[in-house]
């Protein structure tokens, strides 16, 4: 996950299969958006351009405190 200046935090899915790909998962793009919109819902999509490489935002990174 990489913070940009504003602290919104954000991960792509491209870097999110790189990461899996350091402990031997492997998981295509396609993959990777299924289980990042099926697992964690405190994320919203905010790609800018069409395709499997996308952008992801988290959504209320406090909580809701």
């Amino acid at each position: 996950m990489k913070i940009d200046p504003k602290g919104r935090r954000m991960v792509t899915t491209s870097d999110f299969v790189a990461e899996l790909e350091k402990v031997n998962w492997h998981m295509s793009l396609k993959e990777a958006n299924e289980c990042i919109e099926s697992y964690t819902h405190s994320f919203c999509d905010i790609s800018t351009e069409e395709g499997e490489a996308r952008t992801f935002q988290m959504n209320n990174p406090n909580g809701g405190r």
